[in-house]
C-alpha cells in the first residue's frame, strides 16, 4: 500500500540566498539542486554519449503496469518469454520491435548471477522477502511498493552495440526525469553504476544481454521505504547510502519555506504519477521510439488469447530455471549496479 504522505510542487522560488535554487518548471518541479564532485561528464558530454541519428522513430511495445504490485518471478518470465521471442523474430529475419514493460514490485530482494551472500545482513534460509537470484550483472538489491521498475528488453542492433553506452542511456533517462521533473541534479559515479544525488543512489541498473537483446533493467526509488534496504549491502558497496525522490523533497522542504512560495502539495500516488510519466517520455526520446501502449495486460490468460507465439515461449521458459546464466557464448553479462 502506499501511504499518503504529503509533497510539494511550486513553480516560482524566491530565495536568493540559496546558491543551489533555480526557478521550477511550471507546475511539476522542486528546487533541489545537489552537485556531486564525482561527476564525470559534462552536460554535453553526457547529452553527446546517449544521442542517436535522428531518423524516423521505431515503436515500442508498453505494458504499462506501474499502478500494480506485480510478483517478481512473474515479471521475471514475462521477460525471458520476450527475449526468446525476439531471438526466434532475428533467426527468422523478421522484424524484431522493443519492448518495454513498466511495474511496482512487491517486497522482494534479487542478486545477479555473481552475487556474494556476504552483502546479506540476515540468513539466507530466514529471509525477511523473497530473494532470488537472477541472471543479471551486479549485487543484491530491493524491490518494493513506491519504486518504479523498467524493463527494456530491446534489440540492440536497432540502436547501438555498445554496453556502455546502453548502461549510459539507462543512466541518462533517470538523469534527465529528476532533473526536468523534479528539479534534482543527479549524476554518475567514477566506477559505479546507478544515478546518485550526492551520496544516495536513486536508482539502480542491472541488465543481461543476450544476442545483443537487453532485459532486466533499472529501479528508481521515487516513495520507497528504504527500511529493508538496512538488511542487505545495495549493490554490494558498503560506504554509500540509498535514497529517494521522496525523501530528496522532504529534506528540501525547510528551504522551500523560506520565501513563502505558493506551494501544492503532491502525496505520494501523485509523485509515482509524475515520476511515471516522466520516464517514459526520457526513455522514449533517449531511445528515440515511439511508445505504443497496449491495452491488453500482460497475463498468461490474455497472452494465450492474443499472442500464440509468446505462449511458446512462456512453455520453454518454464524449462529454464535460471535463465540465460549457462547461455552459449554470446551471452553476455554486463555492468554491477
Amino acid at each position: 500500500m502506499l501511504l499518503a504522505v504529503n509533497h510539494f510542487i511550486t513553480s516560482s522560488i524566491p530565495c536568493p540566498n540559496h546558491e543551489g535554487l533555480r526557478k521550477a518548471h511550471p507546475y511539476q518541479s522542486l528546487p533541489v539542486k545537489v552537485l556531486s564532485s564525482l561527476n564525470r561528464f559534462s552536460d554535453f558530454k553526457t547529452l553527446e554519449a546517449t544521442s542517436l541519428p535522428s531518423a524516423p522513430r521505431k515503436v515500442c511495445d508498453c505494458f504499462d503496469l506501474y499502478n500494480e504490485l506485480v510478483p517478481y518471478g512473474k515479471a521475471w518470465s514475462w521477460q525471458k518469454s520476450f527475449v526468446n521471442e525476439k531471438k526466434a523474430l532475428i533467426g527468422r529475419n523478421e522484424d524484431c520491435p522493443d519492448t518495454l514493460i513498466v511495474l511496482q514490485h512487491d517486497p522482494v530482494y534479487t542478486m545477479g548471477t555473481g552475487s556474494s551472500d556476504e552483502f546479506l545482513n540476515f540468513d539466507p534460509e530466514d529471509a525477511p522477502y523473497k530473494v532470488y537470484r537472477t541472471e543479471r550483472g551486479g549485487e543484491v538489491t530491493y524491490h518494493g511498493p513506491g519504486q518504479l521498475v523498467m524493463y527494456p528488453i530491446i534489440n540492440l542492433r536497432n540502436h547501438k552495440m555498445d554496453l556502455h553506452w546502453y548502461l549510459r542511456a539507462l543512466e541518462e533517462v533517470v538523469i534527465r526525469v529528476l532533473d526536468k521533473t523534479f528539479s534534482i541534479k543527479a549524476s554518475r559515479l567514477d566506477g559505479l553504476t546507478g544515478v546518485w544525488v550526492g551520496n544516495q543512489k536513486l536508482a539502480a541498473i542491472g541488465i543481461r544481454v543476450t544476442q545483443w537483446i537487453t532485459y532486466h533493467g533499472l529501479a528508481l526509488n521515487v516513495t520507497t521505504d528504504l527500511t529493508p534496504f538496512e538488511r542487505i549491502v545495495p549493490c554490494g558497496i558498503r560506504d554509500r547510502q540509498v535514497g529517494s525522490i521522496k525523501g530528496l523533497l522532504e529534506e528540501s522542504q525547510s528551504i522551500i519555506e523560506c520565501g513563502g512560495a505558493n506551494v501544492r502539495y503532491l502525496n505520494d500516488r501523485e509523485l509515482i504519477d509524475v515520476a511515471h510519466k516522466s520516464l517514459i517520455q526520457e526513455f522514449s526520446e533517449i531511445f528515440q521510439l515511439r511508445i505504443h501502449k497496449k491495452t491488453n495486460s500482460l497475463k498468461s490468460s490474455s497472452l494465450k488469447a492474443k499472442s500464440p507465439t509468446l505462449v511458446l515461449c512462456l512453455r520453454r521458459c518454464r524449462q529454464m530455471d535460471v535463465a540465460g546464466v549457462e547461455d552459449a557464448a554470446a551471452e553476455i553479462a554486463t555492468a554491477p549496479p
